[in-house]
């Protein structure tokens, strides 16, 4: 206990009578103490003005990095299936081509109109309405509504529908409404549209609405 009292009585004479003289002619603790404490505030100051920074610029460089790897990845899972997207691509582009030839062009519109009424016809329709109407301009294609009213027997006139939905271009048939009249004899009010092809100048027309 006598040792741990002088030790104590000796570092306590260490810190008596330090105001008034220089750092360097400190005793030995005092001058580590201090030492200590000018490198904590230091570090401290590093922290809080400087490494604070540095360290959330890091974390984001590695949140960054984790992006860049998940996107390299995906790159690398395209490049793997590169061959089988352009087999699809393909099929699709084919697909494509196959729906466009079922649109007809301008110069087709005639032969068109006329196999709609030649199914009429054929199925022992009579024609009471055949109109024609004003021709609508779409993005890319041109829809023209047909207004129709044919009279005939139950089975007819559903097989002319039927005949209307097979044709190799595509009509379709809206509006529709079948009135009974005497002798099961059936009359038909529909709107048919089928659709056509754009040709340049319509196309250009449009790219110049379009610019405006």
């Amino acid at each position: 206990m006598a040792d741990m009292k002088d030790m104590g009585g000796a570092l306590s004479a260490q810190f008596r009578g330090l105001n008034g003289r220089h750092p360097g002619q400190w005793p030995l603790i005092p001058r580590i103490l201090c030492g200590v404490g000018v490198f904590v505030a230091i570090v401290g100051l590093g922290w809080y003005f400087y490494w604070n920074n540095q360290l959330e610029e890091l974390a984001l460089g590695e949140q960054e990095e984790v992006k860049l790897k998940e996107a390299y990845k995906g790159k690398i899972q395209q490049a793997v299936n590169l061959e089988g997207l352009r087999k699809q691509k393909a099929q699709v582009g084919e697909y494509v081509a196959s729906l466009e030839k079922q649109l007809p062009s301008k110069a087709e519109m005639d032969a068109l109109l006329s196999d709609i009424n030649q199914a009429g016809i054929g199925r022992g329709l009579q024609f009471e309405l055949f109109k024609p109407g004003q021709v609508v301009v779409k993005d890319y294609y041109a829809e023209l509504p047909i207004s129709i009213k044919v009279t005939g027997n139950y089975h007819d006139v559903g097989a002319f529908t039927s005949d209307i939905a097979n044709l190799p271009r595509i009509v379709t048939l809206n509006n529709m409404n079948l009135v009974t009249l005497k002798d099961g004899v059936l009359t038909l009010d529909a709107v048919a549209k089928t659709f056509r092809y754009l040709d340049k100048d319509e196309v250009s027309a449009q790219r110049k609405g379009g610019k405006k």
